[in-house]
């Protein structure tokens, strides 16, 4: 099973394409978000990719809502008079609190309902990792929670632009100890010997160990940006950051119909061989084009 997309906007400025593959998974639990042309007024390009757990509520409900969240924000920022630029940290960590909430709000009111027949205490034990890019005409801005990643291609230079968010990293495996938590090895690291990554949306069941609070890193553009890829875990579990960009560098030279296709080609190339060295996760992949 997969979603494969590619789309070049009214402006012909950036190129993308992206996919989903169920792969090895018995269901979809990844959600992944282009927000339509025209997002912010032009300003900027949203693009997400979210990696649900416990069940795809949590991933789904964010690549629905997120970027109007996000957009809600900028808007009310811009508005302030003493704001003369996005203070991008805020923002974002404003937006991620905002639908963490919302999911511990729809769950103590019991106003939204539990989807599939799934147990209310299931629902308590869902969530979803969140990497969220924006690309503006000057920067791009990158806020991760959890173990997605977005990964810059410039001037032939890999360029890691998030950090997985894993409970044996040495500052989360602090943070989580100083809350009460614990963090153990049980087939890998895992929060309370349960939860893979260290922050995410949901998962009620592990508050204060596991946290949505993003990190966000801000980026110049430079004329030497080439791409970047924005995926789950899923793909970068068994392929690492240089073979990623390597083949997507392949891709886009290989002289495709279009330079979408290109993107499009890329993104199912890496999804596919990510699935063919064995991956056991969903895979969800977008390529973006920079120049």
């Amino acid at each position: 099973m997969s979603n494969l997309e590619d789309i070049r906007d009214s402006s012909g400025e950036l190129v993308y394409g992206h996919v989903s593959m169920m792969g090895r998974r018995r269901a979809m639990e990844d959600a992944v978000t282009v927000a339509p042309p025209g997002w912010f007024a032009g300003e900027y390009y949203f693009f997400a990719v979210y990696d649900g757990h416990g069940g795809a509520k949590v991933a789904e409900k964010c690549g629905e809502t997120m970027h109007e969240c996000l957009a809600a924000h900028m808007e009310k920022a811009r508005k302030l008079p003493e704001e003369r630029g996005f203070d991008w940290e805020k923002l974002m960590v404003d937006c991620f609190g905002d639908m963490d909430q919302e999911f511990s709000d729809a769950r103590s009111t019991g106003r939204d309902e539990v989807a599939h027949g799934e147990t209310e205490q299931l629902y308590w034990r869902m969530g979803s990792t969140a990497v969220v890019v924006l690309v503006g005409k000057a920067e791009v801005v990158v806020a991760n929670c959890g173990d997605s990643r977005a990964v810059l291609c410039r001037g032939g230079a890999v360029v890691p632009v998030s950090t997985d968010h894993k409970p044996d990293r040495e500052d989360e495996k602090q943070r989580i100890e100083a809350a009460g938590g614990s963090v153990t090895n049980r087939n890998g690291w895992r929060v309370q010997g349960v939860l893979a990554t260290s922050r995410s949306i949901g998962d009620y069941y592990l508050k204060p160990y596991v946290t949505s609070v993003p990190e966000v890193t801000v980026v110049n553009r430079s004329d030497s940006d080439e791409f970047m890829i924005i995926a789950t875990d899923g793909l970068f579990d068994v392929i690492c950051n240089d073979v990623a960009c390597e083949l997507v560098k392949k891709c886009l030279a290989s002289g495709h119909n279009s330079r979408q296709a290109g993107a499009s080609v890329a993104a199912t190339l890496l999804a596919e061989l990510a699935i063919a060295k064995g991956s056991k996760d969903n895979v969800s992949v977008i390529v973006v084009q920079l120049n």
